[in-house]
């Protein structure tokens, strides 16, 4: 991310995000204490000062400075407190029976996985869109050289036949499981020429931490689309003074080989010219269906990431996507399978965190979460956006399910606890567990800042 150009935008863009996802996430605590009767005081988002916002019956309805969240503030649901006469109002949460306190608690969580089926099922309905490649056969299209693949025998053109526990799997299927397996051997066969070869994969990657796992650079490489690579025909698609301008190259050019290697996409070409190590190279490509022979030496150049890369200079056509319409029938499906395998992905990613197959590291904060909002709104279309909000939502769901004090879990396993002693727990041991968990809470955010702020370009290795 350019920090001093984009990030007034991304910031504003991912307070949108968290905004809307913050609202529905408040907005379904709050509307499960309105109908179970309970009077609700504050509905913030944001936390600390009241920067503004009005007032309507019992309920202050407000935006707060930092804007890293929200609450709802219900009467009587202050941990610790105690009741002022002995006895807790009706209108008061700790005087609801625990069942209504407990769907109250639930329905933040479910707003959330409400909004990212509705996300979801609106792609369907009108627009549903995905490249290609990602829902079909996992065919390589370039396998780096020093990579944990290529040490397998796994060549461009190979199909993968078995990934883990994926039989025939897709390009999604495998590039989602690699990042659930670090550090742990898979079963790995593929065709190759016909034959299949059944061996295992390690997938370990230690360039750089755990945190910095990559299937692309791992050895990973799918074949985006059957047709060459493709300049795209827009006036300025070739960069001025870069090595693609300077051999001849064009817009619209069809680049068919780079000496003896057809790359389909720009992210077979980026690791095939790494490879390369800036050597010369013999182009050969087709304009207006006629073959030309251009020579062409990659230059080693800066990246937004801090990183150096060797490139030609030339913006490509996108590759293809898939977009069709669904019924409602189908959209719905849609909505639900895919809010089940995100939710799955999710549920994975912390089992991997448990036993330690998951590097903690590799958890997003603000910061992380800020550049691929970002990223999403600079790509073409609402998909992108979309897709990323639905997952945030769930994410933030999940989260919030957790049996840990603070979290609407912790409330939960607090009052199922109550519920099989028929009896309150003491309120100042809930008390101080809540501060413990609060401070346990704010150091992992501290962490994961840390972490965001040490991987962007700034801090980034060459």
């Amino acid at each position: 991310m350019h920090i001093s150009h984009d990030l007034i935008p991304t910031v504003l863009e991912l307070l949108v995000v968290l905004g809307i996802m913050v609202l529905i996430h408040e907005f379904g605590h709050f509307a499960a204490a309105k109908l179970c009767g309970v009077r609700v005081e504050t509905f913030s988002i944001g936390f600390g000062p009241r920067l503004f916002g009005f007032r309507r019956g019992d309920t202050d309805y407000r935006v707060s400075a930092l804007p890293l969240g929200g609450y709802v503030k219900m009467a009587g649901d202050a941990i610790g407190s105690e009741p002022e006469e002995g006895a807790w109002n009706t209108d008061e949460f700790n005087g609801h029976p625990r069942w209504q306190r407990i769907i109250i608690a639930f329905a933040g969580p479910v707003a959330n996985f409400i909004l990212t089926f509705f996300l979801l099922f609106g792609l369907g309905l009108f627009h549903n869109e995905i490249e290609a490649y990602r829902t079909g056969a996992a065919v390589a299209d370039y396998v780096p050289l020093n990579t944990p693949v290529a040490a397998t025998g796994f060549q461009a053109g190979d199909t993968i036949v078995r990934f883990d526990r994926f039989t025939n799997p897709t390009w999604e299927d495998t590039l989602d499981d690699a990042l659930l397996h670090l550090n742990h051997p898979v079963p790995f066969s593929y065709l190759h020429n016909g034959h299949q070869v059944d061996t295992t994969l390690p997938l370990t990657w230690t360039a750089g931490g755990p945190e910095t796992f990559d299937p692309f650079k791992f050895g990973l490489v799918p074949r985006e689309q059957n047709a060459p690579l493709q300049v795209s025909p827009a006036s300025g698609s070739v960069s001025a003074n870069m090595p693609g301008a300077k051999a001849g190259m064009q817009p619209g050019d069809a680049l068919v080989a780079f000496n003896d290697y057809s790359p389909h996409s720009v992210s077979a070409l980026v690791p095939y010219l790494q490879d390369q190590a800036g050597k010369p190279i013999e182009l050969h490509i087709l304009r207006n269906g006629q073959p030309v022979l251009l020579h062409v030496t990659p230059e080693l150049v800066d990246r937004p990431n801090g990183t150096k890369a060797y490139q030609i200079g030339f913006a490509p056509m996108p590759v293809p996507v898939v977009v069709h319409n669904l019924s409602a029938g189908a959209a719905i499906g849609q909505g639900v399978t895919r809010s089940l395998k995100d939710a799955s992905l999710i549920v994975d990613v912390l089992k991997g965190m448990f036993t330690q197959r998951v590097s903690v590291k590799s958890v997003s904060g603000p910061i992380g979460i800020g550049q691929q909002v970002h990223q999403a709104f600079q790509q073409q279309g609402w998909n992108p956006i979309v897709e990323l909000m639905a997952f945030i939502s769930i994410n933030l769901g999940i989260f919030n399910l957790l049996p840990i004090p603070i979290l609407d879990g912790g409330m939960i396993l607090f009052l199922a606890i109550e519920s099989a002693m028929r009896r309150d727990l003491n309120q100042r041991i809930k008390e101080r567990v809540y501060q413990v968990a609060l401070v346990c809470l704010i150091a992992f955010a501290a962490f994961v800042i840390f972490n965001d702020v040490t991987r962007l370009a700034l801090f980034a290795k060459p």
